[in-house]
């Protein structure tokens, strides 16, 4: 694991900090709090009775730090300060720095979904219309308080937020969801999207750049897509539990060279590929080196199949080897298992989380992160059904423990217990159960057709 106890500053320093050694209260409202010249820091951004930061001054043309008395700025970090800190002035005005309070003190939770489609003419937003609950008659209220009460949820946004643009010529399926639907990720507890996947294009460059301006308005922040090629390689961090988490997001699909989903350039809008990785590894190096925790989150794989193919493994190699700590995958609409390389777990897809009307085994990882250590990885079996996602329960109908079975299947050398938590190696807890055959399967493509790797061996691996 790398550590970067150097990351210290007064901005966030003194309140991850205090949140480390001393208790954490909950605020009633957590959403996550974006340090930009906009939003100064106050007491909003802290959590029960800890110290206060400085205050920052600010007027037109510059930001200033008030020191306390007789402190020299250049001893404001201190050589034993914990991980996770901003180390200037500047990163911490930057709105792709955020802090967020935790329910537990030193301790992030972070939860993962798969892929989501907020397109009005798609069957799950018809059923949406049409139940008098909305988003809760279609995401089960056990599946709402889920997501709402982690620290930290992220989902594949699969989509543009316009009104603006038209389809991609030729292209069988195209998803936009009208602007004011990015209430719905809020009502959903929403912290992060990645928009690294294969229709987030699908309406051109307009629609992608109206999808940006929403989820900024919407104060949602988003990886793997910019308005250039250096805003779709910028990280997202957050400060969360006294640590410095990054996220970053690329995808791996439309295969060829000169996809209907546009790459970002230097001076025109898109998302950040991965065919070819050299360009996302240097992102996740950066992000390794700027962060205690690295969240890799990439579309690849091929559709309609439980099978891994070797350029996913080859892939999730390639970023562990640049330093992700955990990487979490999508795009096949359906699950796909787990693996521990060198010790990082891999989820190779979750599949669709809430999507379309099929009948479809799906799930949530979440992870708990302390001290920049993965602390425990758990897996929340859920089902899609008639336009609506469920979260299982156990002991009910026997369907928790059938998807559970299922991931262990899926899974290569690990084990499941029956509350979910996964753990390397092969052990005592839940037998595998064969996966229900899928409607449509797909023939995986060999990684030699489709991808350029580094060279690489097991022994380079950063330990």
């Amino acid at each position: 694991m790398r550590r970067y106890s150097i990351f210290s500053t007064v901005i966030c320093g003194m309140i991850t900090c205090s949140l480390f050694f001393a208790g954490c209260g909950q605020k009633e409202d957590s959403s996550p709090v974006s340090i930009t010249p906009d939003t100064p820091v106050s007491s909003d951004a802290s959590v029960g009775d800890i110290e206060e930061p400085p205050a920052l001054s600010t007027n037109d043309s510059e930001v200033t730090e008030e020191l306390p008395p007789d402190t020299e700025e250049e001893d404001t970090v201190s050589d034993n300060s914990f991980f996770g800190y901003i180390l200037s002035e500047e990163e911490a005005l930057d709105p792709h720095v955020i802090c967020k309070e935790t329910s537990e003190a030193g301790k992030a939770t972070l939860l993962f979904t798969g892929d989501i489609a907020l397109d009005d003419n798609w069957s799950n937003m018809a059923a949406l219309r049409s139940r008098n609950g909305g988003i809760y008659d279609t995401l089960s209220p056990e599946l709402m308080d889920r997501l709402n009460s982690a620290d930290i949820c992220m989902v594949n946004n699969e989509f543009p937020y316009s009104d603006r643009g038209t389809p991609i010529p030729d292209k069988q399926f195209t998803f936009r969801a009208s602007p004011s639907r990015v209430e719905i990720l809020q009502q959903m507890g929403v912290d992060i999207v990645s928009l690294a996947n294969n229709h987030a294009y699908d309406f051109g460059p307009d629609a992608l750049m109206d999808t940006f301006s929403t989820l900024e308005s919407a104060n949602i922040p988003y990886v793997g897509a910019g308005r250039n090629i250096n805003e779709a390689m910028e990280p997202t961090y957050f400060i969360a539990g006294g640590q410095k988490i990054a996220y970053v997001s690329a995808t791996q699909i439309e295969r060829y060279e000169s996809p209907d989903t546009k790459e970002a350039t230097e001076d025109s809008p898109g998302v950040l590929r991965t065919l070819n990785p050299e360009r996302f590894l240097t992102v996740i190096e950066n992000a390794e080196e700027n962060s205690d925790f690295v969240v890799v989150y990439v579309h690849w794989g091929s559709e309609n199949t439980y099978d891994v193919e070797a350029s996913q493994r080859d892939l999730a190699t390639a970023y562990i080897n640049a330093g992700a700590d955990l990487i979490i995958g999508d795009h096949t609409h359906c699950l796909q298992g787990f693996e521990y390389i060198n010790g990082v777990p891999v989820i190779y897809s979750l599949g669709n989380f809430w999507f379309n009307s099929k009948d479809l085994d799906t799930g949530m990882v979440e992870v708990s992160v302390c001290a920049g250590r993965l602390e425990s990885l758990r897996f929340y079996p859920c089902r899609q059904h008639n336009c609506r996602t469920d979260l299982l329960l156990p002991g009910t109908d026997g369907e928790y423990e059938r998807v559970l079975g299922v991931m262990v299947s899926l899974s290569k050398d690990v084990s499941i217990d029956t509350e979910g938590y996964v753990s390397s190696g092969a052990g005592t807890g839940v037998e595998a159960v064969e996966p229900r055959p899928l409607k449509k399967p797909a023939d995986p493509v060999t990684p030699s057709e489709n991808i350029i790797l580094p060279e690489i061996s097991a022994n380079e691996i950063v330990q």
